[in-house]
């Protein structure tokens, strides 16, 4: 159990191997992941950025999900849902979440680098896994632009998560890794408030 984001992300930083300040590159899942990247960067003194996906829920239920998109990326559909769902309302949430990416990149911009991902070392960090397509999203967005190494670094993710996810990447730091996830990522936090795209702001622009 982490008390905070914060504690989360202080404890994550001290079992990722020290990261190389002139390759790395530490991008952050918004809004959850932007506490904890921000201090495995200022730890390692590596650039921190974002990388914006969001998951698509199911059309019944928004919190389960059935898929996610990457800011610039192709749409990631769980198995066995792209046969069930309408293809009509499946294109219009598509195109009314990367609106939502551009709408938040541009809330944003103003506290970011333009930055190069091509034969960097690429971390990505959030606060959290659960079935981890939202992940599964930012990776594939990420190796378009020809890194060098991408890695993750979260606090928890299940076990059939995690194994999934050493397919996709080079490296893995995770503090827990439970056989039975207990449902949700807040499950382990004592203290996991939603963060405001104001509080995103204001950690960037003190990074």
């Amino acid at each position: 159990m982490f008390k905070d984001r914060t504690d989360a992300g202080e404890q994550l930083a001290a079992v990722v191997n020290p990261l190389d300040t002139k390759s790395t590159i530490v991008l952050a899942l918004p809004r959850g992941g932007v506490p904890l990247g921000a201090l495995i960067a200022k730890k390692y003194d590596v650039i921190f950025n974002i990388i914006l996906a969001k998951k698509i829920g199911h059309p019944s239920n928004a919190e389960y999900a059935i898929g996610a998109i990457a800011e610039n990326g192709k749409p990631i559909i769980g198995e066995g849902f792209s046969e069930k769902l309408h293809a009509e309302w499946l294109e219009k949430e598509i195109l009314r979440l990367q609106k939502e990416m551009r709408r938040k990149r541009e809330l944003y911009k103003e506290n970011l680098q333009k930055l190069s991902l091509k034969n960097k070392e690429v971390l990505i960090v959030d606060d959290g896994i659960a079935t981890g397509l939202t992940m599964f999203a930012a990776i594939r967005a990420v190796k378009k632009y020809q890194p060098k190494s991408v890695s993750v670094a979260v606090p928890v993710i299940p076990r059939i998560s995690y194994e999934q996810l050493k397919q996709e990447v080079d490296e893995i730091y995770a503090l827990e890794v439970p056989e039975y996830f207990l449902g949700g990522v807040g499950a382990y936090y004592e203290n996991f408030p939603q963060l405001t795209d104001e509080q995103v702001k204001e950690m960037l622009e003190n990074k």
